[in-house]
């Protein structure tokens, strides 16, 4: 697969379309495939091994994959990485490193243009499934990431590509110039979260596209989905090594990649404290790594929503328990703390605790379940004793849910609290849960809102505002540009797609490389400019120094 003579031609893959979302209605096709491949995925227990060079690697130090919902049903055994197997990852990555590189940017990209047809067809319900049972998510929330988002990415990170490629210089008469898209020297460290199997395609996919090769370590409550990706990714023909999936344990393997002078970069989405982390380990390291290592990172939020009031009243309700409560709140984008004018809050109020009451959650098997289990138990308890916190305090009401339980799954109620204190810690730090909190502000103190919502939180990653009045939408735009890398207008503040709305936030949100665009794709390459002279100078010297 490397480069040959027919890199003459420009190829131009179709311009995509984003991929239709299934609604998996009663009686459909989809609805009963789903079905099957769900029954399935809860019968056959794997063992999931470590895949290094394009080996299976079976280590015998053992994780268990379950059920959030269930978590007695053990869905997979996952072989775990030490610093052996760690090591011998980077090796494989480095040593695909030379032909990856010379491959034509067409046959790279063909292998995920393959994998997202397979994804699009025969892969879709096998790795819904996956998603839905490893992940505790709704058939719905499967759907749009790992099918229609996870196709989306594959498919427009080509399209995104073949522009930056076909950027390029001027050149005057008798000069050619050119930019080589290089990848970068060394190889990349793909750090992916639980919560979208679309994400953890694409961290680990978006640099091997444009050239590099990989060391992956998947979530350890994501690995049986992601297990399933690199086996789609292998199905298409990735060759061995480009992406090297590890799992085990996160301190471990990171003492091994990071200090490591052939790492190039790190892509990376979860929280914030790990981000600070790695950045820092890496930082303290400049001048120990062949190349600066590129450091692109999506993690927390605290994300807002603010009604003016001209606001919809029946649209903002739908947008905060959709965006609040959707996957159980656990989107870096969910909508977490509710700013509302005075006067138009009691009757907001009876909604939300109305509608949220309907809420069914439990085992994400039955379709009428809205919610499934937060992801763990460590998530549940950290739930568990916000809710407690709440209900202790002077200045909230928890107004509707509250309950949680793990006997057996990690459930935890929607929750909706309001809150007096406009520097209340519900108001500021990320739960990453079902639990929204609402501020109702002085209908006259608008000006002041603006200023808790900027500075209330460290976070800056999506927000939305509420309202009929255009002068109001566009103050509002201004006031808060810094505030949110996605900026919702009478919209929920969750559900960016690829190619719609590239997605990611600055602050303590992260480096903002909008993950979807060519602007995260431009993060992998290291251009080099070549300049040909087609008939060089033969005389030193120049006109001006005649004497004549």
């Amino acid at each position: 697969m490397l480069s040959n003579a027919s890199e003459a031609a420009i190829a131009r893959p179709n311009t995509p379309e984003n991929e239709p979302v299934l609604d998996y209605a009663p009686g459909s096709e989809e609805r009963a495939s789903l079905k099957s491949a769900l029954a399935d995925t809860a019968r056959d227990r794997i063992a999931i091994p470590l895949r290094i060079g394009g080996r299976a690697v079976e280590t015998g130090r053992m994780a268990q994959a379950v059920m959030p919902h269930n978590h007695r049903h053990v869905l997979a055994d996952a072989h775990l990485a030490g610093v052996a197997e760690t090591e011998a990852a980077i090796t494989a990555a480095l040593d695909a490193a030379h032909d990856w590189a010379r491959t034509s940017w067409t046959d790279r990209a063909s292998v995920f243009l393959k994998a997202a047809d397979l994804l699009s067809g025969p892969w879709r319900n096998r790795l819904n499934a996956a998603t839905m049972l490893g992940q505790s998510k709704t058939a719905h929330q499967a759907e749009i990431d790992s099918a229609a988002e996870l196709i989306d990415f594959l498919r427009w990170n080509v399209s995104f590509a073949r522009h930056i490629y076909e950027e390029q210089p001027v050149s005057p008469d008798g000069v050619w110039n050119r930019v080589d898209y290089r990848p970068i020297e060394g190889f990349i460290f793909a750090v992916t979260p639980f919560n979208f199997t679309a994400i953890a395609a694409n961290l680990p996919s978006a640099p091997a596209l444009m050239g590099n090769t990989v060391v992956w370590k998947p979530s350890p409550t994501a690995m049986l989905s992601g297990h399933l990706v690199m086996e789609l990714f292998r199905e298409a023909g990735l060759p061995d090594g480009v992406i090297n999936m590890i799992n085990g344990d996160a301190e471990q393997i990171a003492d091994v990649v990071l200090p490591n002078e052939h790492l190039a970069g790190v892509h990376f989405t979860g929280s914030t404290q790990v981000f600070n982390a790695i950045s820092t380990a890496v930082n303290n390291r400049v001048g120990g790594y062949r190349t600066y290592p590129r450091i692109v990172g999506e993690t927390g939020g605290k994300n807002f929503v603010l009604a003016h009031q001209s606001a919809n009243l029946e649209a903002l309700a739908t947008a905060i328990i959709r965006g609040g409560f959707e996957y159980q709140g656990q989107k870096c984008s969910a909508a977490s703390r509710i700013f509302v004018p005075q006067d138009l809050w009691p009757t907001l109020r009876e909604r939300l605790c109305d509608e949220i009451a309907t809420i069914r959650v439990g085992d994400v098997v039955d379709f009428s379940h809205f919610m499934g289990a937060v992801i763990d138990e460590k998530a549940w308890s950290r739930h568990a004793a916000a809710i407690n916190a709440a209900q202790a305090s002077n200045t909230e009401e928890i107004l509707t849910g509250g309950g949680t339980d793990n006997g057996c799954g990690f459930f935890v109620d929607p929750t909706l609290i309001e809150t007096t204190d406009p520097a209340s810690p519900l108001l500021r730090d990320e739960l990453f849960g079902p639990i929204v909190t609402v501020f109702a502000y002085p209908d006259d103190r608008m000006d002041d809102t603006l200023d808790i919502i900027d500075r209330g939180s460290a976070f800056g990653l999506t927000g939305a505002v509420f309202a009929q009045d255009r002068k109001a939408i566009t103050a509002v735009s201004d006031r808060l540009r810094n505030t949110a890398g996605n900026f919702y207008i009478n919209d929920k503040p969750t559900g960016a797609v690829v190619g719609q709305q590239p997605f990611g936030g600055a602050r303590a949100s992260g480096t903002n490389d909008k993950a979807g665009s060519m602007w995260n794709l431009m993060r992998w390459t290291s251009p080099r400019t070549l300049k040909e002279t087609f008939v060089p100078a033969t005389d030193y010297r120049y006109p001006f120094m005649s004497q004549a």
